[in-house]
């Protein structure tokens, strides 16, 4: 009797245990209706300009995908994300209708002809604008489409043999022909995994050190090598516009294609094995081919080994020839960079990288066209006497742009812009571009002056200008600013004296849409098209950028939204969502910038906070998270400490306004911001919940770096230890909830951190609650997925935040 007892007493707390996690597995859910009915909101299409600007197409996207269409088969190798039924991405959201709208006159123009299932991408003008491409993905392929763009008519040129595997897939020609890179019609079936593994997967190291990334989607075994072979073969064909398609070049595993600007040659680059198991696929070596416009080789320019053992940093790049261009002024002739110093950025040198260029045929010797002091970061081209130089040092974030001559190499470099890339007050802009000859972007300029649009970062917040930028005096004349009490930006200049342009318009409530603007005839702008509201139900909530201070005298700022009508001294405080992602400076001064503008409009994306503002949430959105260390100081060494300063001050801040209830707020975040949000639950007790999604919580698991660290664990290993919430899970006694994308593929972010994560918690007794998204990556992207994700949160919030006091009671501290 007593065994019996005994056995029932072992059987029912088995059942108990194995039980619950059982009982705790749900179907998919869905948030309240409010914030589901914002979810659904119809998206604003997405716009592509004319050269001239006198038209524009529009992309209507589709709805997200269901969980089944996320769910089909999915190869997942070499970093890469294939569905074996297409040979494209196995993941993506394509656009389900086009259309054409006359910026002058307003008229709107239906392309007809389009394909009965939409799923469109790809889209690519021809040279004269009289056609554009886009591939269709189908069930069992990629087809090409061409639409005339006289007649608005659609028509399908080929079956669905293109192989979008990797990289561009369609090139127009002068003559209006198109280089379509097709999967090798030779290639015959795909490979089937062996029933036994051929031998063991063997992996040797010689000595010379080869740091790397914490990459997923790697091969793993012989197998993966063959299906990535598979995927990658590829011919290119050359197709009329009459559907008729020949070979064009030898068959390979084509990784891109670009042609010259006057058409008579192609680069085309080629991957080559030795496959690797510890990088993905664009640091596998590959040739770099140059053919001509009929197909036949004319020269091997490059052969890139594979990148393996490239020395660590974030400065750090490889050796030989990179980024091989074509120069946009000239009808054929090659520009790249190559490293002198090893590609080592700890390595002092006053010339670290040598930029060169080779004319066509390709014959002679490579020329010097000029040098970089630090990393190479492209150039801007005019003509043969103009051109800017970019440069960039990560580690510093230091920014030169600098006038060259590129008919005479001799003349040194003239500097006109040495900054910050993190100073918004200081920047000048980018340049503005316009199409040359070739139908290639040059550089918008008048003699010495350039045109220029930027954000116009300032302590009211950004407010974007259109200038000249004189690149011998360095001085700036503004030609038109974004007034308030709207946000509005320069999108598209359509004269050569920038008197005439496009903007993007909007304002807190008002949806953003595209204005003409001349300021030479001083008339009133004309709104170009009128998309509609999409979130009707918060059109009219309240919205304010407020800034604040730090213990240590940092400024800070947040953008705080508060319930439509909602006003603190009659209706008492709310509940708070802080929602954050942390960023390294290395000046304060930059760091207290006040980032973002009040005046721009309410979006809304997938894994915005600002749902919650319906369910009587104050939201603090894009609340400053700055970690600051100036000169040989790394802003990691003061990570914790700075980390917690910025959310006393946010919290405090909003307390202070009279809007949040001190004992009522809850802090999340994405990415790095769950990483921010595990550590100030480890570290602090200032929040009744926290919401971590897609985080890494294990930096030992990331030992070559992260986020902004350089400096690897061995190097640093007290920082790695000290920035990670697995190392003080022992401390975390504020309820926490992890959401994580199953099929994650951001380096560092595997779904194991928050698996051990979540057992270091609940092996120390804290309050915690794990969800996977099945075949979710970093970015959720099913509409299931994303509604389960909103209702875990709406769920979370509602017990530990909203209604942490049962009996009603409200600290109003």
């Amino acid at each position: 009797m007593m065994i019996k007892n005994y056995l029932q007493t072992l059987i029912l707390g088995v059942l108990l245990l194995t039980g619950a996690s059982t009982w705790a597995q749900t179907g998919y859910q869905k948030p309240p209706k409010e914030i589901t009915d914002l979810f659904n909101a119809p998206s604003t299409p997405s716009v592509v300009f004319s050269k001239a600007g006198d038209w524009m197409l529009l992309l209507e996207s589709a709805d997200n995908p269901s969980i089944e269409d996320l769910s089909q088969p999915e190869l997942r190798i070499a970093g890469l994300r294939i569905n074996p039924a297409t040979s494209g991405p196995s993941r993506g959201r394509g656009v389900e209708n086009l259309k054409i709208k006359n910026t002058k006159t307003g008229e709107e123009t239906q392309i007809t002809g389009l394909p009965a299932k939409p799923n469109m991408g790809g889209f690519s003008l021809s040279d004269d604008e009289k056609y554009l491409a886009f591939t269709q993905t189908e069930v069992n392929g990629i087809s090409l489409y061409v639409v005339d763009l006289t007649s608005f008519q659609a028509k399908k040129l080929t079956d669905a043999i293109v192989n979008e595997t990797y990289g561009n897939a369609v090139i127009w020609t002068p003559d209006n022909q198109i280089i379509l890179k097709a999967a090798n019609p030779n290639r015959g079936d795909m490979p089937q995994k062996p029933m036994a593994p051929a031998g063991p997967i063997i992996q040797e190291t010689s000595g010379d050190a080869a740091p790397s990334r914490t990459y997923q989607d790697l091969l793993e075994n012989p197998h993966d090598e063959n299906l990535f072979a598979y995927f990658m073969d590829s011919q290119l064909m050359m197709v009329s516009l009459d559907g008729t398609k020949k070979p064009f070049g030898a068959p390979g595993m084509i990784k891109s294609m670009d042609l010259s600007p006057d058409g008579s040659y192609l680069i085309v680059e080629i991957i080559k094995k030795p496959f690797s198991y510890l990088v993905p696929a664009y640091r596998f070596p590959y040739d770099v081919e140059i053919w001509g416009i009929d197909g036949t080789k004319k020269k091997t320019f490059a052969e890139i080994p594979l990148d393996e053992n490239r020395p660590t940093g974030f400065d750090a790049t490889v050796t030989g020839p990179r980024s091989i261009n074509w120069r946009a002024d000239k009808p054929a002739m090659l520009y790249w960079v190559e490293a002198q110093d090893g590609g080592d950025a700890r390595v002092e040198m006053e010339e670290r990288e040598i930029i060169y260029t080779l004319d066509a045929p390709f014959t002679a010797e490579k020329k010097k066209l000029t040098t970089s002091a630090y990393r190479f970061g492209g150039i801007a081209w005019s003509d043969d006497e103009f051109a800017i130089l970019n440069e960039r040092w990560s580690r510093s974030r230091k920014e030169v742009r600098s006038v060259i001559n590129p008919s005479d190499p001799s003349q040194p470099k003239r500097v006109i812009i040495d900054r910050s890339s993190d100073d918004l007050y200081n920047d000048p802009g980018d340049p503005v571009y316009t199409k040359n000859e070739f139908g290639e972007n040059v550089l918008l300029r008048n003699g010495d002056l350039l045109y220029m649009t930027s954000p116009g970062g300032s302590p009211e917040g950004n407010m974007p200008f259109l200038s000249t930028f004189n690149t011998k005096t360095k001085a700036q004349e503004i030609l038109w600013r974004s007034q308030a009490p709207y946000y509005e930006r320069v999108v598209k200049v359509l004269d050569e004296k920038a008197t005439e342009f496009i903007t993007l318009k909007e304002s807190t409530d008002i949806q953003p849409n595209y204005w003409l603007v001349n300021t030479k005839k001083r008339i009133a702008p004309q709104q170009i098209t009128a998309f509609a509201h999409p979130y009707e139900s918060i059109k009219n909530i309240n919205k304010e950028l407020v800034t604040y201070e730090r213990e240590d005298g940092l400024n800070l700022s947040a953008v705080v939204y508060t319930p439509e009508g909602y006003d603190p001294e009659k209706d008492g405080r709310l509940p708070v969502l802080m929602w954050a992602y942390p960023r390294e400076y290395k000046s304060a001064a930059v760091a207290a910038q006040v980032r973002g503008s009040k005046y721009a409009f309410t979006r809304l994306s997938w894994g915005s906070p600002l749902y919650w503002v319906t369910q009587g949430y104050a939201i603090m959105d894009r609340t400053e998270m700055p970690i600051v260390g100036e000169g040989d100081k790394e802003p990691n060494d003061y990570f914790i400490d700075q980390l917690v300063l910025n959310a006393e001050a946010a919290i405090d801040k909003i307390v202070d306004m009279g809007i949040g209830d001190r004992d009522r707020i809850a802090v999340g975040g994405h990415s790095y911001g769950a990483f921010m949000t595990a550590n100030l639950l480890s570290h602090t007790d200032l929040f009744a919940a926290g919401i971590a999604r897609s985080g890494a919580y294990n930096r030992t698991l990331t030992p070559f770096g992260f986020q902004y660290e350089q400096r690897t664990y061995w190097e640093a290993p007290e920082v790695y230890f000290n920035m990670s919430p697995f190392s003080f899970a022992d401390q975390v006694k504020t309820p926490i909830l992890l959401i994580h994308g199953q099929a994650d593929n951001n380096s560092g972010t595997f779904p194991i951190q928050s698996e051990r994560y979540y057992n270091a918690l609940k092996g120390h007794g804290a309050t915690a609650r794990l969800v996977f998204l099945p075949n979710e990556s970093h970015g959720y992207a099913a509409q299931e997925s994303i509604l389960h994700t909103l209702w875990e949160m709406d769920t979370w919030l509602d017990k530990y935040v909203k209604n942490k006091y049962p009996d009603g009671k409200i600290d109003n501290k």
